[in-house]
């Protein structure tokens, strides 16, 4: 396996309704699904800073896609390409493509919130983690994306060093489109509370000790049946770039 690796072979799939969905593979093993977050990529979320090396160093095949309106994959600007629910209805686009019967699934913040869904709806992993994501921002997603809405549509007006000035900044590293990404906004779904106690998957539900974004991660680990909480160093966005989130989710996995 290479060492830090800054590029990896884009693979191209249509999904459910015909947008194409990349994603990046590093390892080899068992298949892990793992999602980014909003705004960002698979690299920079799981590769840049060596969460999936540390995972596949497990023995685990890390697929990781860019979700649609980001990274590599379909960025379309007709709101019809955006319908409720489209991250998950990816997920599974992706698993069955790849022909998974027998597979984890993790995401980060949004990507924590897809696999939620995913395993609302269905999805059989063995294991799955949700980082950076908590109860609130699963169970009430109305008005969750007011904060993401606000810095898309006023691009260019905010203080330096504000948390809208921030999440920009981070916005022009990824290359991200503005247009898209507002119409991600739209497909968030809520999973009721009925609905999280009934999932049987064992679950890790990991976020930085600062990070209060989403609701607390605590709360939805109790939650769930299965369900396990733990901390890293670090808010929503430092938490990310934190080698310990790796560590955390490597040693779940394979434990």
């Amino acid at each position: 396996m290479a060492s830090s690796p800054t590029e990896l072979p884009v693979h191209r799939f249509n999904s459910f309704d015909g947008e194409e969905i990349a994603w990046r593979e590093l390892g080899e093993g068992r298949p892990l699904v793992l999602i980014h977050g909003f705004f960002s990529t698979a690299m920079v979320n799981w590769v840049r800073y060596g969460h999936a090396e540390r995972i596949a160093a497990e023995g685990y095949r890390v697929i990781m896609p860019d979700l649609r309106g980001h990274g590599d994959s379909t960025k379309s600007h007709d709101v019809a390409a955006y319908p409720k629910d489209a991250l998950a209805d990816d997920g599974f686009a992706l698993v069955e493509h790849l022909g998974l019967t027998d597979y984890d699934l993790a995401g980060y913040s949004l990507g924590g919130r897809t696999t939620m869904r995913m395993l609302a709806r269905g999805a059989k992993p063995g294991k799955a983690i949700c980082a950076g994501m908590g109860l609130e921002g699963t169970v009430h997603t109305q008005g969750r994306g007011g904060h993401f809405r606000k810095i898309l549509t006023n691009l260019g007006t905010f203080e330096r060093g504000s948390p809208e000035w921030m999440a920009e900044a981070f916005l022009k590293t990824t290359g991200g489109d503005p247009v898209a990404l507002l119409h991600i906004l739209e497909t968030f779904v809520d999973t009721p509370i009925d609905t999280i106690r009934a999932i049987e998957t064992p679950v890790l539900v990991i976020a930085g000790r600062d990070d209060h974004d989403n609701g607390s991660a605590e709360a939805l680990a109790e939650a769930l049946p299965h369900g396990t909480h733990a901390t890293v160093p670090g808010n929503h966005m430092s938490a990310v770039t934190n080698k310990a989130l790796g560590e955390a989710m490597a040693r779940f996995l394979a434990g």
